[in-house]
């Protein structure tokens, strides 16, 4: 039996360790370039993404619509640099969960909906990365590790 949970659990896990720094950069990298371009398309397209805003019922929407669009393109950015990760990962995350609210919460009725959009699965992943950390290939490890050094 001992074999067994070694077989099934130890080595993966062992084996993963050397692994440790490709799921954050992996999950920086696709959100991060999904965001760097959904924001950069809403900042040169603002009269209509406020328009949308309108629609959707968002408070003050012609000052939330730059604010929004200038936190996905920054925050897309500073996720594929690795850098400022909990920060840009949380706004992110609080973003999508106003997305949820205001512009899919009509369309749920049931958990299964809930879970299905796209911005439940943004969520999660800008929900691990700003509890976890930008990971061993980013700026934020760089800046820290030199931070430390010269302590």
């Amino acid at each position: 039996m001992n074999r067994l949970i070694d077989w099934l659990i130890g080595w993966p896990e062992r084996t993963a360790q050397y692994l440790t720094w490709l799921a954050p950069l992996f999950a920086r990298i696709v959100t991060g370039w999904v965001f760097l371009w959904s924001g950069w398309g809403k900042l040169h397209n603002l009269p209509q993404i406020t328009e949308n805003f309108i629609s959707w019922g968002i408070p003050f929407p012609q000052i939330l619509t730059p604010f929004v669009s200038g936190v996905e393109f920054f925050g897309g950015l500073f996720l594929l640099l690795g850098l400022m990760t909990r920060i840009s990962a949380g706004a992110l995350g609080v973003t999508m969960i106003v997305a949820i609210a205001s512009a899919k919460w009509d369309a749920v009725d049931s958990l299964e909906t809930l879970l299905g959009f796209d911005e439940t699965e943004y969520f999660a992943l800008f929900l691990w990365l700003a509890i976890a950390g930008a990971g061993a290939v980013s700026l934020d490890y760089l800046l820290t590790r030199n931070q430390r050094a010269a302590s």
